[in-house]
């Protein structure tokens, strides 16, 4: 096993996480209802009895089918999920004995995760839970720059009365639900830490507010093999860049960092109607392509609408990339960083003897290779199978105004004009054993 930087030898072995590189993130709640931002309740400095009364006794996705979903990620590709089972609005999707603010009490009144959980594991897809570490909704959260109330002298006041320890004590009890009650869970992704902000009236919180060491603690204890993500504040778990692109692998003290890459395909992460900011199918494949080949994990997210279907904007882009990865998925799963340089425009990534060469921008006829020219024993396009003819340096050669130069060390390949029907061309490269 590689050993990372942020990765503890006291934790489970992330071998399959590393080889599965595509996840499916699903952002899901009371703000769906709302349909214009997962943090609209804060933004909007709603009062959570106020939010509650609308969102809370209006939630019912009835047309929710956990059989579609788990299909529409398999066919995409994906090979683990992510579902939030409570976002910062510390309502629960799943029938909680800590809360009646939960979806069983709700007019859809069946437990959502007891339908999804398994529907994704019959189509081979790794469960990961989602979990906030944040609850704008329980009494004795205590109020800070980013509660909702944070302008209400009232709300201010009543920190005096909020007991952390009663909510660190139900913070735990329901992570202990969660990895209890619903079978083999294979990542848990907490939701955040923010101990550096300092409003004057309150500080942020961090691992001694959430009582951090517990709960990683609990995970290991309840499921062993379960693995972590960076947002206990723990300095250690898998790190998780959200909504940017890194420009190189993570490295910490010269040893490589277990990372993924956060991504919706439009401006925020639950549904939202009127956003118009959407990210194309070729553009988030390319995203995936650039962070496999920086050796990092791709988790995808997707904001299904409040009746409980994917809409057909976002339908369309799991589709196409599912297309692409139908054909192209060796050249991601199991794949890591080559140590070979890249033309211009292009990624490569790797598997073994198996070299990955990703065109994001499709070059007129000939592509120059470096430093292949002793390793490759066949070329082909991953679409379709077929051959890719290549030639490297021969010093009898006589260079005149129609010979490319080619250095001794490389190659360069000679490709279709017309570029293959996908939306970015792959080049599988052989190489000698």
């Amino acid at each position: 096993m590689t050993n990372f930087a942020n990765w503890p030898t006291t934790y489970p072995d992330p071998s399959w996480f590393i080889h599965d590189r595509f996840g499916l993130f699903i952002h899901f709640g009371l703000f769906s209802v709302g349909a214009r931002h997962e943090w609209f309740m804060t933004k909007e400095q709603i009062d959570p009895k106020e939010y509650q009364a609308k969102y809370f006794k209006n939630f019912n996705p009835d047309l929710f089918d956990a059989t579609k979903w788990a299909q529409a990620a398999k066919d995409c590709g994906v090979k683990y999920m992510v579902f939030t089972t409570k976002h910062h609005e510390g309502f629960a999707l799943w029938d909680s004995h800590l809360t009646d603010y939960k979806v069983t009490n709700t007019p859809f009144k069946r437990d959502f995760l007891a339908e999804l959980l398994p529907a994704f594991r019959k189509v081979g897809i790794k469960i990961g839970l989602y979990h906030s570490l944040i609850d704008w909704h329980h009494p004795d959260f205590p109020i800070d720059g980013l509660h909702p109330m944070r302008n209400n002298e009232t709300y201010q006041k009543s920190n005096e009365l909020r007991q952390l320890k009663k909510y660190q004590d139900y913070l735990a009890g329901q992570v202990e639900e969660l990895l209890t009650d619903y079978g083999k869970i294979d990542y848990i992704w907490f939701d955040f830490s923010y101990a550096h902000r300092d409003w004057g009236f309150a500080k942020g919180k961090g691992a001694f507010d959430w009582d951090s060491e517990r709960l990683e603690a609990l995970c290991l204890q309840l499921q062993p093999h379960i693995l972590i993500n960076d947002r206990l504040d723990l300095n250690r778990g898998v790190t998780t860049p959200e909504q940017f692109q890194p420009d190189k692998p993570f490295l910490k003290d010269g040893k490589p960092v277990l990372w993924e890459a956060c991504q919706t395909m439009y401006g925020t992460w639950g549904y939202d109607r009127d956003n118009y900011e959407w990210k194309s199918s070729e553009m988030l494949l390319k995203m995936l392509i650039d962070t496999v080949a920086k050796n990092g994990n791709f988790l995808m997210n997707i904001g299904p609408n409040p009746r409980g279907e994917i809409d057909d904007k976002t339908a369309l882009r799991l589709r196409e990339i599912g297309d692409w990865m139908r054909l192209h998925q060796d050249a991601i799963i199991g794949c890591t960083k080559a140590n070979y340089e890249a033309p211009l425009d292009c990624r490569y990534t790797q598997n073994a003897n198996k070299l990955y060469l990703h065109l994001f921008s499709y070059p007129y006829r000939n592509l120059h290779l470096k430093g292949l020219a002793k390793d490759v024993s066949f070329i082909r396009l991953l679409n379709d199978g077929s051959e890719i003819f290549y030639r490297g340096f021969d010093k009898d050669e006589v260079i005149t105004s129609t010979e490319a130069i080619i250095d001794p060390d490389d190659i360069v390949i000679t490709l279709p004009v017309e570029k293959p029907p996908v939306l970015v061309p792959v080049i599988e490269i052989t190489l000698k054993d």
